[in-house]
């Protein structure tokens, strides 16, 4: 009986310094209980399957950085997402930043058609914004340039007409930019968007 007992001891024993063990080589430790409240939106490991929150998985890791900081300091506005901002430090924001832009963007194939027509407006629109200057030709991205290839088409309107509209006012740029197309060829440009995958 002692020989069992000691057995269970040293099988909880190591058990345990397994676990500890585990928990100091998980960089993201720190942050696994944030990571299960952005998953409430934005789906598992940040691959969002509700059109009107965004891709976070894979995407750009500086941008989502500076979207965190600028929603933490009522530079970008969100009744969600400011408030979540509002309670994390800038390490943890590097931390879940890093986290999903290292996840891998979802496949996207076929979910979203574009007409011949949406297709020629935002291509249109494209070459006359020079849009593939910052977001590159497969509109992935790079660095502080969120990858918009991809991204769920609603989201993408809502954004775009947001900054358009002035409702967002953390990107001057985009603002001053948008306002010069009509929203037609912005809803086609969401959809072309949208619609591209790797």
């Amino acid at each position: 009986m002692k020989r069992i007992c000691a057995a269970l001891v040293t099988i909880a024993i190591l058990g345990g310094t397994l676990q500890a063990a585990v928990a100091e080589d998980d960089t993201y430790a720190p942050i696994r209980a944030k990571l299960k409240t952005c998953t409430t939106c934005h789906g598992d490991k940040g691959a969002s399957t509700l059109p009107q929150y965004p891709i976070l998985a894979g995407q750009q890791m500086y941008y989502m950085y500076v979207q965190l900081k600028d929603f933490k300091a009522n530079r970008r506005k969100d009744p969600i997402m400011s408030v979540i901002a509002g309670t994390l430090d800038k390490d943890e924001m590097k931390l879940l930043t890093t986290y999903f832009s290292e996840q891998q963007w979802p496949k996207t194939d076929g979910k979203v058609t574009v007409s011949k027509e949406q297709q020629h407006k935002a291509e249109r629109m494209a070459g006359s914004a020079e849009c593939t200057a910052c977001h590159l030709g497969g509109y992935e991205g790079n660095s502080r340039v969120p990858r918009l290839g991809g991204q769920h088409h609603d989201y993408l309107l809502k954004t775009m007409l947001d900054l358009k509209y002035k409702r967002r006012t953390n990107v001057p740029f985009m603002t001053s930019l948008l306002a010069t197309f009509d929203d037609d060829d912005i809803k086609a440009m969401a959809q072309y968007l949208a619609s591209l995958h790797d």
